[in-house]
């Protein structure tokens, strides 16, 4: 694939997912496993998501991950690679859910 393009999406670690079924209406799923889960369907290329060490968000407070507690607002960054237009139709596709993550797209080079 020569035309890469990277979306990183930013939101907080306790993000959750628009209840789907019965069950997600008691436990609704992380908002991360959700969206990891549909871009496998989906078919994009590449997805990770990046366990963060510090940061914020806007308008929270700085945060440090800890073992035993880190706060709710801690971010979590997750990251598609795939052609540009692949990625734009995935956001199109799921934007109701990405109303609150903060995204950020842009071109990959590869040095070849």
């Amino acid at each position: 694939m020569q035309n890469m393009t990277a979306l990183r999406l930013y939101f907080p670690q306790s993000a959750r997912a628009k209840p789907t079924r019965f069950w997600h209406h008691l436990s609704a799923p992380a908002l991360s496993h959700h969206l990891l889960k549909v871009a496998r369907q989906a078919g994009i290329h590449q997805v990770i998501v990046h366990n963060v060490h510090a940061g914020y968000l806007p308008g929270k407070k700085l945060t440090h991950h800890h073992i035993e507690s880190t706060p709710a607002h801690h971010p979590l960054c997750m990251e598609l690679i795939d052609a540009e237009d692949r990625l734009r139709h995935f956001v199109k596709e799921h934007a109701q859910e990405l109303r609150h993550v903060h995204a950020v797209l842009f071109q990959c080079e590869l040095a070849l």
